[in-house]
């Protein structure tokens, strides 16, 4: 679930795309939209332009704030493009006499066919974008998707390991995934490399704090926290060991964190520690993003849920009502 400008959007199963123009009170479904893969994640840096992503290496994008929906690229091309530019590396350092790993994993992805999902996609503006996914897919736009090329031989994920998360982190960007994988670009168009985090599972989400700490969680209630740029890391505890799967960090500077049991857990204190803001129980959470009335709007596997800004309030975490309602 995303903002686009004071509209919700919510995107999942088999091509659905739920709007709300009233804080995520009422949904309803978007008129047109070319596909019935299931959708991961959706992304707007304005509020008419956004895009989404999905299995079958799916890239959609719309230019009415999510009304209708056109398809950009899918997983064929994605695979074509990754080839050209593993052939292109190849040539360009002369091994021309047998493939490379990257043109024999390139080949594996054209065999495979249109089945490699994205997971996440970001946009810093309307031109510049980013969408990782399954087996360290990785592609990026300079024209709004007009083209798109390959990543993959700029990302140190030799091994293909899965990219879960994209975050703008100072001026660059940041990668979360599978494996502890926790990668960092420093500018725009530059390679990622990797930050070591002792941690061997995989990561599914990342937050920046007020005051530029570095928050990254995951598995079994697994997260990190660094002052330093992730140079040094010191575990934040979240209580039982449940998967943590999205976070967002509100106008008034704390972060909100949810995870596979329906919970809701924020922090005041730069993320340090969290607190479980009580609340009837939701379904397991996906995504969560702060509406624009400072209510939170979660997407769950039972589509989403509201919780009104009076439940947020630091002095009364447990007054007020959840919400929950299907598209409609």
């Amino acid at each position: 679930v995303a903002t686009a400008g004071g509209r919700l959007v919510a995107v999942g199963e088999r091509g659905t795309i739920l709007l709300s123009d009233n804080n995520g009170q009422d949904w309803r479904q978007a008129r047109t939209v070319p596909v019935s893969v299931a959708l991961t994640a959706v992304s707007f840096p304005s509020a008419r332009i956004g895009w989404a992503v999905g299995h079958s290496g799916m890239i959609l994008k719309t230019a009415d704030g999510g009304e209708t929906w056109a398809r950009q690229l899918d997983g064929k091309q994605a695979a074509q493009i990754e080839a050209a530019a593993a052939d292109a590396e190849a040539a360009a350092a002369g091994n021309a006499a047998s493939p490379t790993r990257r043109q024999r994993d390139a080949r594996r992805l054209v065999e495979d066919g249109a089945d490699k999902p994205f997971l996440d996609i970001y946009f810093a503006d309307e031109h510049n974008g980013l969408a990782v996914g399954a087996y360290g897919l990785a592609l990026a736009t300079q024209d709004g998707g007009q083209n798109w090329v390959s990543l993959m031989g700029r990302i140190d994920n030799p091994n293909g390991r899965h990219l879960y998360k994209i975050m703008p982190f100072g001026s660059g960007l940041m990668i979360v995934g599978e494996q502890g994988l926790l990668l960092k670009s420093p500018a725009a168009g530059q390679a990622f490399a990797k930050l070591p985090v002792a941690y061997p599972g995989t990561l599914f989400g990342e937050l920046t704090t007020p005051g530029h700490a570095l928050l990254v969680f995951g598995l079994r209630g697994n997260a990190f926290r660094s002052t330093d740029e992730g140079a040094n890391w010191n575990k934040v505890d979240f209580g039982p060991p449940v998967t943590l799967t999205a976070g967002t960090r509100l106008k008034d500077g704390r972060l909100a964190v949810v995870d596979e049991a329906g919970r809701i857990l924020l922090s005041g204190d730069d993320g340090a520690t969290f607190a479980h803001l009580a609340a009837a129980k939701i379904n397991a959470a996906t995504g969560v993003v702060e509406a624009a009335d400072g209510g939170l709007v979660i997407a769950t596997q039972r589509g989403p849920a509201r919780i009104g800004a009076e439940r947020l309030r630091p002095e009364t975490p447990g007054a007020g009502a959840l919400s929950q309602a299907a598209g409609k």
